[in-house]
């Protein structure tokens, strides 16, 4: 996790970088890998395992949204038009900042226009990374624009604090800086008057539903320092459903999503439980958010086959199948993902997926470690829009990973020919 910063760039990264680090690796809990997803066909295959079909239906199943005239579409259809894009599966890429212009992002620069761009809001700090406050935030997003992009920040002010210190979120001077950069963020998006896609605190839901599935038994401050949301509970819940209120309220044209962390809730096989992780984010926030963000996995699997590296030290399964045979593989994922589709009523976005380029050897080398994610993809994007999904924003989660300026233009490649043939939304 991480990213470059517009002023300072190299010295505020570098530190940045560090922390996230420090805390994405180690000790992290997450399973962002979901090498708990394996074994038999899966978990929560509720709906269906067919992963073919472009059929994707909401909990009671056939789910449709309407819009205006009569026209029926599908919550997948209806958050791209949202977003001003076609019905197709949108690709992103990002945390990719190469220099103090934004329009330098290589996202920008790539060649093939991409649908979506993010960058990451890491502690309270990001507020003063650009003057006047908040600029950052409106520098990425007209960037964006300019380029036919669809601006996405993933707001991570958890890790002020180590993201995993919930205990923080109940105190009156952290919140108050906390709440502060929420309306900031809100605010500026507002003022940017397009469309945009705001994904709140990455594993952070994952930790709270591990200290408790009851959302009243974690006090957080909210409508006492937040008079907008001051009929909500001072809870896990109210924060996330007073974040989604202040986006409605400030920036209309945002869309919203918390993330599903595969390590919040385990089932009694010890493998990831999209049914419970599912019905936790829609006690919190996610009912009124529009979409869910799920991961594969956040930087290179050779990164961690290496087992050197100081950004990989986490143990397990890395490299998925990608005939879906042995396990963990791909189908294991998409089975997962469309549960929690299906769950939590929302449709997903992929997000931070690796971008090492396949190899028969395990590992590799710093910048050059090997992953398959962007090849398999690339090769079955209509699966991963049968899951549920309205696209997949690729990008490193930490240091040392293979970038799109080191892959051999594996990226570059694929999206070229995926925009010749896309595969469209439910």
């Amino acid at each position: 996790m991480g990213e470059q910063r517009s002023v300072g760039s190299i010295r505020i990264f570098a530190i940045s970088l560090a922390l996230v680090a420090l805390i994405a690796c180690g000790s992290d809990p997450r399973g962002d890998v979901l090498t708990d997803v394996t074994g038999g066909s899966g978990p929560g295959t509720a709906g269906g395992s067919d992963l073919t079909s472009g059929a994707v239906t909401g909990p009671q199943g056939g789910e449709q949204s309407s819009s205006g005239g009569g026209t029926s579409e599908t919550p997948e259809r209806a958050v791209a038009a949202k977003l001003g894009l076609p019905p197709r599966f949108a690709v992103g890429l990002g945390n990719d900042a190469s220099g103090n212009d934004p329009n330098e992002a290589n996202a920008f620069t790539l060649g093939p226009k991409l649908d979506i761009h993010y960058m990451y809001l890491s502690g309270f700090g990001w507020r003063t990374w650009n003057s006047p406050e908040g600029a950052y935030v409106t520098n990425y997003a007209n960037a964006a624009k300019s380029h036919g992009v669809v601006p996405m920040f993933t707001l991570y002010q958890a890790a002020e604090n180590g993201e995993g210190n919930l205990d923080a979120f109940n105190e009156s001077t952290f919140m108050t800086g906390y709440w502060k950069g929420v309306r900031v963020l809100f605010q500026k998006l507002g003022d940017f008057g397009a469309p945009a896609i705001v994904h709140l605190e990455p594993d952070f839901w994952g930790y709270a539903q591990q200290k408790s599935e009851d959302p009243s038994k974690l006090p957080m401050k909210v409508g006492s320092l937040v008079s907008e949301c001051a009929g909500l509970p001072e809870t896990v819940a109210g924060l996330g459903k007073c974040m989604v209120k202040l986006a409605r309220l400030l920036a209309p044209k945002v869309i919203v999503g918390l993330s599903a962390s595969s390590f919040g809730a385990y089932d009694s096989s010890g493998k990831s439980d999209p049914a419970r992780i599912a019905a936790y984010l829609a006690k919190v926030g996610g009912a009124e958010a529009d979409i869910i963000v799920v991961e594969t996995l956040d930087r290179d699997a050779g990164c961690f086959e290496t087992a050197v590296d100081s950004q990989c030290q986490r143990s397990g399964s890395f490299w998925w199948d990608e005939s879906n045979v042995a396990h963990p593989n791909f189908h294991d994922h998409l089975a997962w993902a469309k549960a929690i589709r299906l769950g939590a009523g929302k449709p997903l976005l992929w997000w931070q997926m690796p971008l090492g380029v396949p190899s028969g050897a395990a590992g590799g080398t710093a910048s050059h470690y090997r992953d398959n994610r962007v090849r398999y993809l690339f090769d079955h994007p209509q699966e991963f829009a049968a899951a549920g999904g309205i696209g997949a924003v690729f990008g490193t989660g930490a240091g040392n990973q293979t970038t799109v300026k080191t892959d051999g233009d594996q990226f570059k490649n694929a999206l070229t020919g995926y925009l010749a043939a896309p595969a469209a939304l439910p």
